[in-house]
C-alpha cells in the first residue's frame, strides 16, 4: 500500500476528527476533546511528543551487531517487537464516525496478530463498544489485551469477567480515566482508585493485571503495594489533564524506581522505532501506540496497519544497528545520550 496514499484515505474517512498531520505532535487539533487532541491547551499531549523529540541516542558503530532480534516475550506471550496498539475506542465520539467500531478494531487487532504483536482494546461511554471489541477479540483466539475504564469496583469486575470470556491474555484498568471529559459528558460514573480499590481488583482474575496512567514515582510505588503485574507510564495521551509533564520526562525516575518489581510500558508520543528504543533506553521493558493506529486502520484497514507496524519495526531494528544492540534486553541508558 503507497503511504501517502493510506494519508489521504485516513483523512477522508475521519472526517475531520484528525487532520492526519505530517508531524502527529498534538498542535493542530489541542483542545479537541472530544476529537483527536488533547484537553484545554493541549500541552500534555504536545509534550508526550516534544519530551520525547529532545531524547538523543548514543550512536555505536563499532560491534558485531548486524542481526538485532526485537522480539521480546511479555504476559506468557512471544512477540516479535516491543510493541503494542494502544486501546483507542470511540469511534463514533472521538474519530467522526466514519467507521464502525467493529470496522476500525478489527484490522488493528488482526493486523496485529498477523505482524507478531498485540492490540489493547477498551471500552469508553457506550457500552455496546466494548461488547464490540471483546467480540473482535473472541472470533480471534482472545489474542488481546482488554482495559476497562475505573468505574466502580463491581462493574469493573463484571466486565474483567466479559474479558476473561472473550478468551483475553490480561487486563487492566486505565485509572488516568477518572477525569475523562467524554465519559462525564454521558453521564458516567468513574472514580479515583486507592490501593485497596486495586488490589480488591487484581485479586478478582488469575490475568495478568495491568493499571494504566502513572506518572509519578509515589504512584508508581503504590501500584507495586497493590500487586499489580505491570503499569502502564501514561497521562492518556494528553487528553485527560492539562499541564502534565510528557511520559519520557517522568519515565527514567519510575522506571528507577521500580525497575523489576513489576513490568513498565510506556505510552505517550511513540511514532517511530527510534521512539521505541528511546522509551526502552529511558526504562520502559515496551511500549504503547496510540494515534499512528487509528491512522493506519483508518486509512489502510489491516494492510494498513501490517504496514505501519512493519515500518516501525525496521526502523527499530536499524536504531538497534547504530546503537550496538542485539537485543532489546541490550536496550538500556547506555542508548541515551546525556
Amino acid at each position: 500500500m503507497d503511504y501517502k496514499e493510506m494519508l489521504k484515505s485516513a483523512r477522508i474517512n475521519l472526517n475531520g476528527s484528525c487532520r492526519v498531520c505530517k508531524t502527529c505532535n498534538g498542535v493542530v487539533c489541542s483542545g479537541e476533546v472530544p476529537g483527536m487532541g488533547g484537553k484545554g491547551s493541549g500541552s500534555s499531549f504536545i509534550e508526550n511528543f516534544k519530551s520525547l523529540e529532545k531524547v538523543k541516542i548514543n550512536m555505536r558503530v563499532i560491534h558485531s551487531v548486524s542481526k538485532p532480534d526485537t522480539s521480546i516475550e511479555l504476559f506468557g506471550k512471544k512477540m516479535e517487537s516491543p510493541i503494542f496498539a494502544a486501546p483507542i475506542t470511540g469511534t463514533t465520539l472521538n474519530m467522526g464516525g466514519g467507521l464502525t467500531e467493529k470496522e476500525y478494531i478489527t484490522p488493528v487487532v488482526e493486523g496485529c496478530i498477523n505482524s507478531g504483536v498485540y492490540a489493547m482494546v477498551g471500552d469508553t461511554a457506550v457500552d455496546s463498544f466494548l461488547i464490540d471489541n471483546l467480540e473482535v477479540l473472541s472470533q480471534n483466539n482472545g489474542d488481546g489485551i482488554v482495559f476497562i475504564k475505573p468505574w466502580e469496583n463491581e462493574d469493573i469486575k463484571r466486565k474483567i469477567k466479559l474479558a476473561e470470556e472473550s478468551g483475553a491474555f490480561a487486563v487492566g484498568v486505565d485509572v488516568d480515566a477518572c477525569g475523562l471529559v467524554t465519559l462525564s459528558m454521558h453521564g458516567k460514573t468513574v472514580v479515583p482508585k486507592n490501593v485497596e480499590d486495586i488490589k480488591e481488583l487484581k485479586e478478582c482474575t488469575k490475568l495478568p493485571f495491568i493499571l494504566k496512567g502513572i506518572m509519578t514515582v509515589e504512584d508508581a510505588l503504590m501500584a507495586v503495594e497493590a500487586g499489580v503485574d505491570a503499569i502502564v507510564v501514561s497521562n492518556h495521551g494528553g487528553r485527560v489533564l492539562d499541564c502534565t509533564p510528557g511520559v519520557a520526562e517522568v519515565l527514567p525516575e519510575i522506571a528507577k524506581s521500580v525497575k523489576g518489581k513489576v513490568t513498565i510500558l510506556a505510552d505517550g508520543g511513540v511514532r517511530t522505532g527510534v521512539d521505541v528504543l528511546k522509551m526502552i533506553g529511558l526504562g520502559a521493558d515496551a511500549v504503547l501506540i496510540g494515534r499512528p493506529f487509528v491512522t493506519a486502520s483508518f486509512g489502510g484497514a489491516r494492510e494498513g496497519v501490517e504496514d505501519y507496524i512493519n515500518k516501525v519495526k525496521s526502523e527499530l531494528e536499524a536504531t538497534m544497528i547504530l546503537t550496538g544492540c542485539q537485543t532489546v534486553k541490550e536496550i538500556d541508558s547506555k542508548v541515551i545520550y546525556k
